[in-house]
């Protein structure tokens, strides 16, 4: 089972895909757009290419848990990509995950310059590895 993560952003959109056993993160790469439709088109090409059976997005969390003030957009964008794709995403906390991916690509090496082109992929990355982990822990 093949699953998809989705880090969607204004200008970037960090993507990660597992393996085919859905339980290794494997390829990544960011969407550069600021169009939905553009973003929504790219998703629905890679999940076709690598034969996507699930989807699971990043979502907007206070620290508190309660939803961030950008929850309703990601709400709608959700609602495109299922429109689009046929499988309804996963909404999963992403509290803290562009902080972990900055400081992961930080201790990597990576100037702050550098991060702007990795940092969503990361991101997506670390998204995608919550969700398996989630996944594993429940049978």
């Amino acid at each position: 089972m093949r699953i998809m993560a989705i880090d969607y952003g204004d200008a970037r959109t960090g993507v990660a895909i597992s393996d085919p056993t859905g339980l290794l993160a494997g390829y990544t790469t960011v969407i550069h757009s600021r169009k939905a439709e553009v973003v929504v088109a790219e998703l629905v090409r890679l999940a076709e290419e690598y034969s996507v059976d699930e989807l699971v997005m990043g979502f907007p969390r206070n620290m508190d848990g309660t939803e961030g003030p950008r929850a309703e957009l990601y709400r709608a964008f959700a609602a495109q990509v299922e429109a689009a794709c046929g499988r309804k995403p996963v909404l999963w906390d992403e509290r803290r995950t562009t902080v972990e991916a900055h400081n992961i690509l930080h201790a990597s090496g990576k100037k702050m310059k550098q991060h702007k082109k990795n940092v969503d992929a990361v991101a997506a990355t670390l998204i995608l590895e919550g969700y398996l982990t989630f996944k594993r822990a429940r049978g």
